[in-house]
Formats: C-alpha cells, sequence, structure tokens
C-alpha cells in the first residue's frame, strides 16, 4: 500500500446498496494490485445517529448529513452515490463541478432530462463517471461478452433477457420508496429491467433501437408502513414486459418482474447466433452454459484464473457470490481513474438505457400499439 496514491471517497447513503458498496471499498486492495488505494474518508446521510452507526460499521473515517458538505471537503477527490434515483442527478452534477470523479448507481437518474444533464455535465468536467451496473462483472458475463467479441456464436439472432424476483408479492408489503415513482422514477422496468437492458447491449455489443412493450402493476394499494392500516397508492409498475430489436439485426424480447413467485434474483440471458449459444442465470452465477457448432449445452464453471477478474481470487471451484460483482466495479472504476481515461459503462452509457426505459414506457402507455385478438 505505500507505493500506492491514496485518494479520498465520500459515499453518499447507506442503505443496501451503501453497504455493498462499502464492502468493495474496503476490500478492493486486498485482492487487486491498484494504482490508487481508496480511503474511505467519509459517509453522508440525512440522520447523524444512522450515519454514524453505519459509518462505524462499515469503516467510513467521517460522516456528514447534508451531501453537500461531503462533496465540499477537500479530502473527498471520488463521490460514489447509493441514493434513490430522484437525487442522482442533484449529486452527480454538483460533484462533477467541483471536479470529483463520480460513480453512481442504476439507473443513472429518473428520467431522460436528468439523465442528459447529467452527461453534459461529465462532458465539461475534470472529473471521470461511471454508472454502477454491477452485473457487467460477473465473471461469467464477462466470459460470455468475451465469446461474442471472438466470433464464436457468429451473427447474433436472438436474447431472451429476464430478471424475476418475488420480494413484493405479499399484498401487505408496504409503500416503500421504490414502490413510488417520485423516488424511483420506474419500478420493475427501471430497478431490475434497466440491469438486462445493460447486460444485452454488453455482451452482445448492439443497442436497443426500438421496443413494443406492456407494464402492469398488480397491487395498487399498500400499507403506508409494515402494519399499518392507512394505504397509499403505488405509482410505478410492478411488471414489465417488451420485444424489441439490436442495432445488428437481433431479435430480443425482456421480462422484468418483482412477482415472479419462488424467484429470488434470477438474473437470465440466452443468446442465440448462427453458430452457436450460451445461457446464464445469476441464480447459478458462477455457471455459463454454452453450445457450439449445433451441440447440446456444455456446462462452463467459471472458477479459473484465466476467467475474467477470477484470477485475483480463490483455487478453481471456490465460487464467488454477489459482493465480488461490485469489487471488480470498484477495480475497474479506479483503474480508469488512475489512467485517465473513461470507466466503462460511462453516464453516457446509462443515458442509452435511461432512453431505452422511457421508450418502453411511451409504448406501454400508447394503447394504439396494443392489438386486440378478436374472437372467431
Amino acid at each position: 500500500m505505500s507505493d500506492r496514491t491514496t485518494i479520498g471517497v465520500g459515499m453518499v447513503g447507506h442503505a443496501f446498496m451503501g453497504r455493498v458498496h462499502s464492502q468493495a471499498w474496503r476490500n478492493v486492495s486486498a485482492f487487486f494490485d491498484l494504482p490508487l488505494a481508496p480511503r474511505m474518508a467519509v459517509l453522508a446521510g440525512r440522520s447523524k445517529e444512522r450515519t454514524s452507526a453505519a459509518a462505524a460499521q462499515m469503516g467510513w473515517s467521517d460522516v456528514e448529513t447534508d451531501w453537500r458538505e461531503l462533496v465540499a471537503r477537500d479530502d473527498v477527490q471520488i463521490v460514489d452515490i447509493c441514493t434513490p434515483g430522484d437525487s442522482h442527478a442533484e449529486i452527480a452534477i454538483a460533484a462533477l463541478a467541483a471536479g470529483k470523479h463520480v460513480i453512481c448507481e442504476k439507473p443513472l437518474a429518473n428520467t431522460v432530462a436528468e439523465a442528459e444533464a447529467m452527461v453534459r455535465a461529465a462532458a465539461g468536467a475534470p472529473g471521470r463517471n461511471m454508472v454502477a451496473f454491477n452485473y457487467r462483472r460477473v465473471p461469467a458475463i464477462a466470459l460470455a461478452r468475451r465469446y461474442v467479441e471472438q466470433g464464436r456464436l457468429g451473427q447474433i439472432r436472438h436474447v431472451r433477457a429476464q430478471y424475476l424476483q418475488d420480494w413484493i408479492v405479499d399484498p401487505e408489503f408496504p409503500l416503500v420508496w421504490r414502490l413510488r415513482k417520485d423516488k424511483a422514477g420506474s419500478g420493475a422496468l427501471g430497478d431490475i429491467g434497466a440491469h438486462i437492458i445493460d447486460t444485452t447491449q454488453f455482451v452482445t455489443g448492439q443497442n436497443v433501437v426500438g421496443v413494443s412493450a406492456l407494464t402492469e402493476t398488480f397491487i395498487k394499494e399498500r400499507p403506508l408502513e409494515e402494519g399499518a392500516a392507512d394505504t397509499g397508492r403505488v405509482t410505478v409498475d410492478d411488471a414489465a414486459l417488451f420485444i424489441g430489436r439490436l442495432s445488428g439485426g437481433a431479435l430480443a424480447s425482456f421480462e422484468a418482474t418483482r412477482f415472479a413467485t419462488g424467484r429470488k434474483n434470477a438474473l437470465r440471458i440466452e443468446i442465440n447466433g448462427s453458430g452457436g449459444s450460451l445461457a446464464f442465470d445469476f441464480e447459478a452465477m458462477n455457471e455459463l452454459w454454452v453450445s457450439e457448432g449445433g451441440g447440446g449445452f456444455t456446462r462452463i464453471l467459471v472458477t479459473e484464473p484465466d476467467h475474467p477478474y477470477v484470477g485475483a481470487w480463490w483455487p478453481p471451484g471456490h465460487g464467488l457470490g454477489y459482493e465480488h460483482t461490485f469489487t471488480h466495479e470498484i477495480k475497474d472504476f479506479l483503474e480508469a481513474v488512475a489512467r485517465g481515461t473513461d470507466p466503462a459503462p460511462s453516464f453516457a452509457d446509462g443515458l442509452r438505457v435511461q432512453r431505452v426505459l422511457a421508450a418502453v414506457e411511451h409504448s406501454a402507455a400508447d394503447s394504439s400499439r396494443y392489438t386486440v385478438v378478436e374472437d372467431s
């Protein structure tokens, strides 16, 4: 560590995403030989008591109750945004204006206009920027991209992408911020649909260029708090289904739902090409299934040292977990900052996903695009 340049990190938000980001900042230097050594300088949250407790537990040196104070600090060179989407643009634009490097949780913003403003701010700023699509850093997904880049699947013809969860199936589950459009922007579409859009574009190297969509909110009223009698309206989608075309001509189908009973975190993608196919399911995240030359699928255990990211960790056969994807993300971000190059995915990549999300919402709201099947 003594021959590495130390760089100060300030993180805004300390709930679910804050916890996994903190774990990555703590551990990245222990496993990867990096030119920059992150110092966990300050954590920001609205409550001094809760933020101080989180900082002590997760390893942050100091706390602020106003993110603006964090951005202004001289000991912070990187700002990590782990807040709900309604505050991403304001924090990121201020941090970039202050000359900081910024990594921001996904989706990039709640609207295309906000995302565009973030991209404009990034274009004129000295700091680097990244949107945190962590599933790109699953070794099996990175290996899938390598296979596509090597041409082993031939011409890509079909993509099937799903993200299936069930954590709000219970109608008594309370009206948390992820179920409010003013905070989250959208529901399953932005929360988990954004991931499968980015994963598809990352693995195939093609962009989504057109969509036709349906969305649904199955439970329209929920308790304001756990066990409360008073209810409030759910203002986001519970599920989104859409088909699309990719820039290389492939056809794609996408499904994002938080009502797939029994599915906990099933991010799945299957790609069919003229010369082969591959398939992945995050619930078996250390496996990639590959078919080449018209044969059946073969299981690849993605734990070999020559597989992406894996060589820094354990002996072959010892699998990685969800938290490792964030460590890989921080590794790639720090290396790009040290090189003075743009990290990937950048805010511009996040804007591209935001435009797809907006197109899905527009399509789903346009009933003229929905053809009723008439009885014979």
